[in-house]
C-alpha cells in the first residue's frame, strides 16, 4: 500500500482556485457539483449524519465486513479489507466489492447481518451468489423465529461496539493522510493491525 499523493504548491493553488470559483457560483446561486469542502483534504466530502451536535461531518465512508465463526456472545474474528469512498456513499453501492471478495476467497457465510442503511431488495440481490440468510436491523423478520431474531439483533448491537473498539484501540475512523488513497491506506492498516491482534489472541488462547 502506498501513501497519500503529493500535495505541493501547485496542487494547493489549484484547490484555492476551485474554492474561489465556488464562491462566485454560490453568490450567483448556482449549483456546485462535487464541491471542495476542505483545503487540508480536497477529496473529503460532506456527510449528513443526523447527529444533534454535528449534523454534518466531512470525510469518507468506510464499509467493514467482519467474518466470525458464530453470532453468539463474544463472537470475534477477521475483518475484510475496508472499502473506502469520499462523501456519503450508499452502503449498497460498496456491497458488491465485499461480496466479490467473499466469493474470490471461496467463503459462503451462513448468515449476514446489516444495519438499517441497507435496502432489503438490493442487499438480497447482491448476495444472491453467496446465498446466506440476511438480517437487516429494523426490518420485519419473515420466516425467522423470535429467538433467532434476538440473537442476530444482539450480534448487530455488538458490531457497534466493535467499530468503537477499532476507533479507540487501532486508530480507525480519523485518517491523518490526505486524499481517498490516504484514507484507504489508513483504514487498511487499522484493520490489518486488528486482524493480527485477533489472530495472536486466538493463538494464545489455544495454547493456554
Amino acid at each position: 500500500m502506498s501513501g497519500a499523493p503529493d500535495f505541493g504548491p501547485r496542487q494547493a493553488v489549484e484547490v484555492c482556485e476551485r474554492v474561489v470559483a465556488q464562491c462566485g457560483a454560490r453568490s450567483r446561486q448556482e449549483r456546485i457539483p462535487d464541491r471542495v469542502v476542505s483545503l487540508a483534504d480536497p477529496d473529503a466530502r460532506p456527510i449528513r449524519k443526523g447527529k444533534l451536535a454535528r449534523p454534518t461531518e466531512f470525510g469518507y465512508v468506510a464499509q467493514l465486513a467482519e467474518l466470525t465463526p458464530h453470532t453468539r456472545k463474544g463472537a470475534r474474528w477477521l475483518i475484510l479489507p475496508p472499502k473506502v469512498r469520499p462523501g456519503a456513499v450508499n452502503d449498497n453501492l460498496l456491497l458488491p466489492e465485499t461480496v466479490a471478495e467473499l466469493t474470490g476467497l471461496g467463503l459462503r457465510p451462513k448468515e449476514a447481518v446489516f444495519d438499517g442503511a441497507f435496502g432489503s431488495r438490493r442487499t438480497a440481490e447482491t448476495l444472491t451468489e453467496v446465498g446466506c440468510d440476511i438480517f437487516i436491523t429494523g426490518r420485519a423478520a419473515r420466516g425467522r423465529s423470535p429467538r433467532t431474531t434476538r440473537r442476530l439483533r444482539r450480534y448487530r448491537t455488538g458490531v457497534e461496539g466493535r467499530i468503537s473498539h477499532l476507533k479507540r484501540g487501532y486508530g480507525a475512523g480519523r485518517t491523518r493522510l490526505r486524499g481517498t488513497e490516504g484514507a484507504q491506506t489508513w483504514e487498511s492498516w487499522a484493520v490489518l493491525t486488528y486482524d493480527l491482534d485477533t489472530v495472536s489472541r486466538t493463538a494464545r488462547g489455544k495454547a493456554a
